[in-house]
């Protein structure tokens, strides 16, 4: 009997040893304990506390945009009459569409330029074998470490001096047609991350270089060309150095960012329209990227894969 297992098992029914009723599972699939959830609420409240850091000041600017006069001078936070009417009269400032315009054809074709310039040399440098290749490549780290600063004297002697296009954006459009340095490396970059296979076949199909570059490079390269564009075009949109130096004399020739300074100063006491000619200038980045921000995080994100 006893080498029979379960011999001494209770029939069915019969002293039935007693068990714990089954545990509900949480509602909404929630398993976490107490330590998974404390870590869950500490990211987020970090989280959010970012995000209110950078969000507030803005908030804090279109609220300011839309008091009266007499309110954005108090500590109200919130206006008592949403005053619309304010961007009309930003807008209805002698100068201030001009200043738009300019600004549009400053970041517009600088970016258009820059782009078209600068994929060239980064796929040659990214996918050509050649003597001096290394060193073409530090060249090119070399400039983006140069401050415009330093070259801005002789440049200035070069395009007012000499080619007089004082009072003018020129001097600032015309040199992104001949690449810029942190482009091209940011391109570099991101075509390294392309198998050189690709091109392979194209060779073998009866492609040439410039036909590969166009046919199989361009649209796999979609995301870097993105994110350098973007760079480019904020960093246009946002100079303030540039027009100072070449168009400061023509108020005809003014970007948004330097006539936002004399907007400030014929209207100093006048918060409201200051706060709100801010916000004309700010919302054309802010919709851009909120559109293009998938292509830009991606396109930044590939750049660092290989080097």
């Amino acid at each position: 009997m006893c080498g029979r297992p379960g011999a001494l098992r209770p029939r069915h029914g019969l002293h039935r040893a007693p068990h714990a009723a089954p545990r509900r599972a949480p509602r909404g699939g929630w398993t976490m304990n107490r330590k998974q959830l404390l870590h869950w609420v500490g990211v987020h409240a970090v989280g959010v506390a970012a995000a209110l850091f950078f969000v507030l000041p803005f908030v804090f600017v279109v609220l300011t945009s839309l008091m009266s006069d007499q309110q954005a001078l108090t500590r109200d936070l919130t206006p008592d009459t949403w005053e619309f009417g304010n961007y009309l009269k930003v807008f209805d400032t002698p100068g201030f569409l001009t200043w738009w315009k300019n600004s549009l054809l400053y970041a517009g074709l600088g970016t258009l330029l820059t782009v078209v310039s600068s994929i060239p040399v980064a796929y040659a440098l990214a996918k050509f074998r050649f003597r001096g290749r290394h060193l073409s490549l530090m060249l090119v780290i070399s400039m983006m470490m140069l401050p415009p600063q330093v070259v801005i004297i002789p440049m200035y002697l070069f395009w007012v001096k000499q080619l007089d296009f004082g009072g003018t954006l020129w001097p600032l459009i015309i040199p992104m047609a001949f690449g810029d340095a942190f482009s091209i490396f940011l391109l570099r970059q991101f075509l390294l991350t392309i198998p050189d296979e690709y091109l392979d076949s194209a060779r073998v199909d009866g492609c040439g270089e410039f036909r590969a570059l166009i046919r199989v490079v361009l649209p796999m390269a979609k995301p870097g060309i993105a994110a350098v564009a973007l760079f480019q075009f904020f960093y246009c949109w946002n100079d303030y150095f540039g027009p100072q130096i070449y168009a400061s004399e023509n108020p005809g020739a003014w970007t948004l960012s330097y006539g936002l300074e004399s907007f400030k100063g014929a209207h100093h006491t006048d918060w409201n329209l200051t706060m709100a000619a801010t916000v004309l200038v700010m919302a054309p980045v802010i919709v851009l990227f909120f559109f293009a921000q998938k292509a830009f995080v991606e396109g930044v994100t590939l750049t660092g894969v290989k080097g």
